[in-house]
C-alpha cells in the first residue's frame, strides 16, 4: 500500500519560513509529477507547486518567488520550501504524486498557520 507522510507544518509569524516534507513509501522517480496542494477553509483546493519528471516546475502566481519545490529521489521525499509567508498562506498542505492520468496518491496533509 502506498503511503505519503507530510511533515514540517506549524505556526509561524508573517514573514517567516517553513520547509514541508513528504516522505513516500514508493520510488518517486517513477512518478510523472510531484505536487503540493493546499486547502484553506471555505476555499477550493489549490495547486501550489508542481515538479514534473522532466524537471520542469509550476508555481501558482500567489507563491512565485517565495516557494520552491524540490525532491530527493534517494530518500523518496518531496519538499516545499516556503519563505516570506503571509497570512493568506494559511491552509492544510497536501502532497500529491501522479503516476499516470488515472493513478495518483495523496497524503493526509500538514497544517500551516501564519499569524497576521
Amino acid at each position: 500500500q502506498v503511503r505519503l507522510v507530510e511533515s514540517g507544518g506549524g505556526l509561524v509569524q508573517s514573514g517567516g519560513s517553513l520547509k514541508l516534507s513528504c516522505a513516500a513509501s514508493m520510488n518517486i522517480f517513477r512518478m510523472n509529477a510531484m505536487n503540493w496542494y493546499r486547502q484553506a477553509p471555505d476555499k477550493q483546493r489549490e495547486l501550489v507547486a508542481s515538479l514534473r519528471n522532466d524537471g520542469t516546475t509550476y508555481y501558482a502566481d500567489s507563491v512565485k518567488g517565495r516557494f520552491t519545490i524540490s525532491r530527493d529521489t534517494g530518500k523518496n521525499t518531496i519538499y516545499l520550501q516556503m519563505n516570506s509567508l503571509k497570512h493568506g498562506d494559511t491552509a492544510l498542505y497536501l502532497c500529491n504524486l501522479k503516476k499516470s492520468v488515472v493513478q495518483e496518491f495523496w497524503g493526509q496533509g500538514t497544517q500551516v498557520t501564519v499569524s497576521a
